[in-house]
């Protein structure tokens, strides 16, 4: 039993650290190919700085990848698998939440789902 309580907090850790929505928000904009700060940002809404912040922990764990272009850092997917891998998760959030936001996840999935589609020919 060690074994499944290694891996029971490998897991655990793993869920902790994409279950913050900026996170998760980078991680599906990644989806779509390699971008730098100022691109993730721009496309988020979000301060340069704090998508910076949540790279360096992405990158940390493995995450992410960094490539590196004079002053220039772009970053993508280790594990592209990982973007779809959330989007299939949305159908639990849909099951607990289909009378009060169900529109909110029918939009992300559509949006999340199409644009992969686009770009996979």
């Amino acid at each position: 039993m060690p074994s499944r309580m290694i891996v029971s907090r490998e897991l655990a850790d793993f869920l902790k650290l994409i279950a913050h929505p900026d996170r998760l928000r980078m991680i599906e904009e990644l989806r779509l190919g390699e971008k730098d700060v100022t691109g993730i940002a721009a496309a988020l809404s979000l301060p340069a700085t704090r998508v910076s912040q949540h790279l360096a922990q992405l990158r940390a764990h493995r995450l992410v990848d960094e490539r590196r272009a004079g002053r220039n850092h772009f970053y993508r997917l280790s594990h592209p698998h990982l973007a779809a891998w959330i989007v299939d998760a949305l159908q639990f959030v849909d099951i607990r939440n289909r009378l009060a936001e169900g529109d909110h996840i029918d939009s992300a999935r559509a949006l999340w789902t199409a644009q992969s589609r686009n770009t996979s020919h």
